[in-house]
């Protein structure tokens, strides 16, 4: 592994309210030419248990399940049993043909406790014998005429399997797969805004907007503490970041003064950046998409750091990961990117990044977005650009994850 260059993919798999259901993972060699951009699904065995192996499927994952391909070669390997089958999802490819021996190993994999997926799915009677095993069955959209997938619905549920729709690209498809009855959804249509129907933002992210604004402009101290004091919610949660050994205190935190000082302008500045995306609305629960922004933004954080030869200025990095994690705010809080804008006081190149991609940070922003939607090679050219190779973005990638995963128990 250590002679080899690898891209990772995670893209989300949402469930009917849109919450993370889990990930499906890819893993390509950066030295890989591929006649079609979209042809990633065949990656080797090898390629993918040395993955795992060498980065941790926990770190990978976090509490989520990780969905990935398997060919005939890997379904029959022993190999496939040394992972975790509480956390993966293994899907059986379109390639792998219905035969007695694949029946006899899914029924194997089943009795083990694994969870069975078949991708790309078109409903045939041939595959009978698999819908009987399998929990989950995958269904491309865009493959399907549109007025034959209510059916096709309709006989799968003749069996106890989850419906997924894959290549689901706008909220407009979401909306008509959920309509037909399907229960899972892969596709990037979660980082596009539906129809803007410029929704007001609710008055406690306004208020913490504010607050936001104040520590950027280096406000006093003390109207910040009496913006948190009339935050009780706000303060708790504060506390219990201050007070967990992540940040290894000989001392406990007693006060909210001393809670302030101890953390900084700048881990409070990115802690109150997460707590206005978590921020309930009418009962209503977070955003799930937070979980993907932030990754967003601590990987352009670090990105900018590997880079080495940002504007010459120490808060860039801070910038980058500010771009990264509003950059799905207009999703997250159904509005207009504008609306939310005109909330915040922040710098030109932030601002142009977000509305327009334009600028640096833009451009970083853009490569992510590619990186998400598993497009290795445009990916590969950017790294480029940026004077960057797939070490740095590897490297940086489980980084952000792993940060990521440690963030939920304090916000």
């Amino acid at each position: 592994m250590a002679s080899e260059k690898y891209f990772l993919g995670r893209q989300p798999i949402l469930d009917c309210d849109q919450r993370i259901a889990g990930f499906e993972l890819l893993f390509r060699s950066s030295d890989a030419s591929y006649a079609d951009i979209d042809d990633y699904s065949m990656a080797s065995a090898r390629v993918i248990l040395n993955a795992l192996t060498e980065f941790g499927i926990g770190e990978i994952l976090g509490k989520h399940r990780g969905f990935f391909n398997v060919d005939i070669e890997m379904l029959m390997s022993d190999h496939l049993e040394l992972l975790p089958r509480d956390q993966v999802v293994i899907e059986l490819l379109e390639t792998i043909e219905v035969t007695e021996s694949v029946i006899k190993r899914c029924h194997d994999l089943k009795e083990k406790g694994f969870v069975l997926a078949l991708d790309d799915n078109i409903y045939s009677p041939a595959s009978i014998s698999l819908y009987e095993t399998v929990d989950i069955v995958k269904v491309d959209i865009l493959q399907i005429p549109l007025q034959e997938l209510p059916g096709m619905v309709k006989c799968l549920r003749s069996w106890p399997v989850k419906v997924l729709a894959e290549k689901v690209e706008t909220a407009e498809q979401f909306s008509l797969c959920k309509e037909i009855g399907f229960e899972l959804y892969q596709g990037y249509y979660f980082a596009r805004p539906s129809v803007i129907q410029h929704k007001r933002l609710d008055s406690s992210r306004v208020t913490l907007m504010n607050l936001l604004n104040q520590i950027m402009a280096e406000a006093d101290i003390k109207a910040v503490e009496q913006c948190f004091r009339k935050n009780p919610n706000l303060t708790y949660n504060l506390l219990r970041l201050v007070n967990s050994v992540a940040f290894g205190l000989r001392e406990k935190i007693r006060s909210l003064r001393h809670a302030l000082m101890v953390l900084g302008e700048k881990q409070l500045l990115r802690w109150i950046t997460l707590a206005l995306f978590t921020c309930r609305e009418n009962g209503k629960a977070a955003s799930p998409m937070l979980e993907i922004a932030v990754v967003r933004g601590r990987l352009m954080e670090l990105l900018i750091q590997a880079q080495g030869n940002g504007p010459g200025e120490e808060e860039y990095p801070e910038r980058a990961f500010i771009t990264g994690i509003l950059s799905l705010a207009d999703v997250i809080f159904e509005t207009s990117m504008k609306e939310i804008l005109d909330h915040l006081n922040l710098t030109e190149d932030i601002r142009g990044a977000l509305i327009s991609r334009e600028g640096a940070l833009g451009g970083l922003l853009k490569m992510l977005e590619k990186l998400e939607r598993n497009e290795f090679s445009a990916v590969s050219k950017d790294l480029e650009n940026y004077g960057l190779t797939t070490e740095h973005l590897l490297t940086a990638q489980m980084s952000s994850i792993g940060w990521a995963n440690g963030l939920w128990e304090f916000i």
